[in-house]
């Protein structure tokens, strides 16, 4: 006897959105999970390598300099990583926040809510949790933004590790969670972690954001390009930008967020939002995504998460490090009670309702895994403590700890429920129909099961 999932209402939460979204949001995790594996793989070499015979060669690669010098551009490996590579990270994540905002989930205040206060819930908790385990010592109040990020590659990777069938409704969660996650993080960074700001350059830099934005807008209408071309001509105006930004003292990485924001996530009229003829968006999605999941975040996770060790006595000296402490104890515990905790008193407050289907547990799993921060925190440890600090290196230290401990408990919720998700997974795959779309989703478009 097949027992069907109660109905959510109108008021449930997390929603299951489009047929269309789903798909895409599914195609997209599913590109996650290889960068994943290939990132966690990177960072264990590094750490292996800087901790072997061989680790003069290895921070001999990480601080070998090259660039132009008279550009100012004559940087380490290291930081080309940090803040070369990571600018198209932080390009597709904002590029993701955009079509969020523009076409998908957080357009409707209703269906956003819920993920961007647990996404501000857990940022806060974190923040909160770290200063409180360093306040004797405020010199290390200045990481408190190390707990704070979510790395989805890492989560989805640990996802597909333990085949969870996680419920769409769920994914969706856990990918807006991130995606606000990384653009409060991207607010951190560019007010908090700027000392100096050297004016004409940036206003240089805007300048030619502005230029890049509007051929971004007008391609067709002006210059009669195809996506495939106009990317060709505007990938070095975005270089320029990004120079520009680097030398002006904000984080270069900034601009590819900036960047991303001046690209029209709406199809060509008559065009589908997941079609390879979905634009400029589009075209940039198919171009760079592999190039970041499966090249630029690698790398820098490569250069980031070596870190000596330096035996029994650098080990009980990080043990012992308020800031590895801090860390751990935000990211493991803080993440997931500010997500549930936010999540929870929202829906005493307001009439949202967990979705029937789903559990209180099931919540809990998704705010541990969110816990694994590894990519952006390792990025705002070095701008906390700089490259040469003891307390850099425990941060790192603390960051892969945690991201561990964090993946095993979420692995353990997530593999006990299991079973229930693969029975959600297959009555929400039934297409009586015939049409290619699955029922639950169209009857949200004849109102018996709004989502």
């Amino acid at each position: 006897m097949t027992h069907q999932n109660p109905r959510p209402t109108s008021s449930s939460f997390p929603r299951r959105g489009s047929y269309a979204e789903a798909s895409r949001i599914g195609a997209l995790l599913r590109k996650e999970a290889v960068g994943g594996a290939l990132l966690v793989a990177a960072a264990v070499v590094a750490l292996i390598w800087a901790n072997s015979p061989a680790a003069d060669s290895y921070f001999a690669l990480r601080d070998f300099t090259v660039g132009y010098a008279p550009w100012h551009l004559d940087l380490s490996l290291g930081t080309w990583a940090a803040d070369g590579l990571l600018a198209i990270f932080f390009f597709l994540v904002g590029l993701e926040l955009k079509r969020e905002v523009v076409v998908g989930d957080l357009r409707d205040f209703r269906t956003a809510i819920v993920p961007v206060a647990a996404a501000v819930g857990g940022v806060v908790v974190p923040a909160v949790i770290y200063t409180a385990v360093v306040w004797n010592h405020p010199s290390l109040a200045v990481g408190w933004a190390i707990p704070t990020a979510t790395d989805i590659a890492f989560a989805v990777a640990v996802l597909a590790l333990v085949g969870s069938h996680l419920p769409s409704p769920l994914r969706i969660f856990l990918l807006t969670l991130a995606v606000v996650d990384d653009l409060i993080a991207i607010l951190i960074i560019a007010i908090f972690y700027t000392s100096e700001i050297d004016v004409v350059a940036l206003v240089i830099s805007l300048a030619v954001i502005a230029v890049y934005g509007f051929l971004a807008l007008r391609y067709q209408a002006v210059f009669h390009l195809k996506p495939a071309a106009a990317w060709m001509i505007l990938l070095p105006i975005g270089f320029a930008a990004w120079a520009f930004m680097h030398a002006s003292g904000v984080h270069a990485t900034i601009a590819g967020v900036a960047l991303a924001f001046t690209i029209p996530v709406r199809p060509p009229k008559g065009g589908a939002v997941t079609s390879r003829d979905g634009g400029l968006a589009e075209e940039f999605e198919h171009r760079f995504r592999p190039l970041s999941t499966g090249f630029a975040v690698p790398v820098f996770a490569f250069f980031a998460a070596g870190v000596a060790l330096g035996g029994v006595e650098g080990i009980t000296r990080a043990i012992t490090d308020p800031v590895t402490i801090g860390v751990v104890a935000g990211l493991v515990l803080g993440k997931p009670i500010g997500i549930v905790l936010t999540t929870r008193v929202l829906t005493a407050a307001t009439r949202a309702r967990l979705d029937p289907a789903l559990r209180w547990i099931d919540l809990i799993g998704v705010g541990i895994l969110a816990g694994i921060g590894f990519t952006v925190s390792l990025l705002v440890a070095e701008l906390s403590f700089g490259a040469d600090s003891p307390h850099n290196d425990d941060a790192k230290i603390a960051i892969m700890v945690a991201s561990v401990v964090a993946s095993l408990a979420a692995s353990v919720i997530l593999l006990a429920r299991n079973r229930r998700y693969k029975r959600i997974a297959a009555e929400d795959a039934v297409d009586a129909d015939g049409d290619g779309i699955p029922d639950v989703y169209e009857r949200d478009a004849t109102g018996d099961d709004p989502r």
